[in-house]
């Protein structure tokens, strides 16, 4: 094979795995082309919940044809007995000749081990392919696994001006249809969606992805509710049994309030307490604990500042409707204490584009640190 079919078949295996991101958590969604003499004999993508994995897969499609081909992986292949078998044992069992990966795999008891009992088996191999575009599908479960916590993508919708409602409360509809459709795609590709208790009271929201056959994993609900909230009659609580609602909540949270909530369906997660409500940091440990690596953030301005404050933003995707509303509407993101320049949460671009009669700008870390402090939210 050449460099340029290793490209373009490892870009048909990160296709793969894009369709997979929201649906195979805590798993992360891989890619696998298997090729035979310049032909795709087998395709395959992590199956809902992370099992199977993509590997198996696409090898049960190339059956016999697997023998003497080449593995097109976007992660390295697992090399541990899990819920699974390792993903190596059953390339070196299928006779591939040749395996070419994207990226390694962080997980300390792969990391390098897969491509070594490969080359241990006699299998050629190539690493690095796309690698760069390899590591952004698998960011989330990156994260997971590199600082114990989901990546966390916020999610605005705004006016011109950064206003989210007016000084009334009215914020439905800002955006238009298009962009609340685009919306509803970003709950699809995420593990899990996550409020804060006043946007939840405030819009009873469903917080699920409405497109039709989009997602059949259904995406987590959480409400960040310090002080337990949120009401009984909300429809997150009220449609628990088909769409995981999960509430996180301090230490010291009412157990009569936490009693009800779990009583109707609903997880009660209980973390860390700070002065000004639930320790996010903490918050997103538990949540990587469960099994998230993709959380979308969706508001509100009080949550919004304290993730930025505590420097847990890595992604940030604003939709901004063409309109102005002036000083006295409420703000996309509340004061988070910032007095000087340095002290802004800063982005880099990462792209634009029209969504109906808005725009829809996403940006990214502007530097390569992850973590954060501690940070607080009601």
């Amino acid at each position: 094979m050449s460099v340029l079919d290793d490209v373009a078949h490892m870009r048909a295996a990160l296709a793969l795995a894009r369709r997979g991101n929201g649906l195979t958590w805590p798993n992360p969604s891989v890619g696998c082309v298997i090729v035979r003499d310049g032909r795709v004999v087998g395709r395959a993508t992590t199956a809902p919940g992370g099992r199977p994995h993509a590997e198996p897969q696409a090898l049960a499609m190339a059956g016999i044809a697997a023998r003497g081909a080449t593995a097109y992986v976007t992660l390295e292949p697992c090399c541990f007995h899990g819920r699974t078998p390792p993903c190596t044992d059953a390339l070196i069992a299928a006779g591939v000749a040749r395996v070419v990966i994207g990226v390694r795999d962080p997980d300390t008891r792969v990391n390098g081990a897969g491509l070594a009992r490969l080359r241990a088996a006699g299998i050629a191999v190539t690493e690095g392919v796309l690698a760069d575009e390899a590591e952004e599908v698998v960011a989330g479960f990156f994260t997971r696994v590199r600082h114990g916590r989901p990546l966390v993508t916020l999610k605005l919708a705004s006016t011109l001006d950064g206003r989210i409602a007016t000084h009334g409360g009215e914020s439905q509809w800002i955006t238009g249809a298009p962009a609340r459709r685009m919306a509803h795609a970003l709950r699809g590709r995420h593990d899990a969606v996550m409020v804060g208790v006043g946007t939840a009271l405030a819009d009873d929201p469903d917080l699920t992805c409405r497109l039709p056959g989009f997602k059949p994993v259904p995406t987590v609900r959480v409400v960040a509710d310090s002080h337990l909230r949120l009401r009984l009659t909300a429809r997150l609580v009220a449609t628990a049994a088909s769409a995981p609602t999960w509430v996180v909540a301090r230490q010291s949270a009412d157990s009569l309030r936490a009693a009800a909530l779990e009583s109707a369906g609903v997880a009660v997660l209980r973390v860390g307490d700070s002065p000004a409500g639930i320790d996010l940091a903490d918050a997103l440990r538990t949540l990587a604990e469960r099994g998230i690596t993709r959380l979308l953030v969706e508001g509100g301005a009080q949550l919004s500042a304290a993730l930025l404050r505590a420097d847990l933003v890595d992604r940030l995707v604003w939709f901004h409707a063409p309109a102005v509303m002036g000083g006295d509407g409420w703000p996309a993101a509340q004061g988070f204490g910032v007095e000087k320049l340095a002290g802004m949460a800063h982005f880099e671009p990462r792209g634009a584009r029209e969504v109906g009669a808005d725009l829809m700008s996403e940006y990214g870390r502007a530097r390569r640190v992850v973590g954060g402090a501690k940070g607080a939210t009601g």
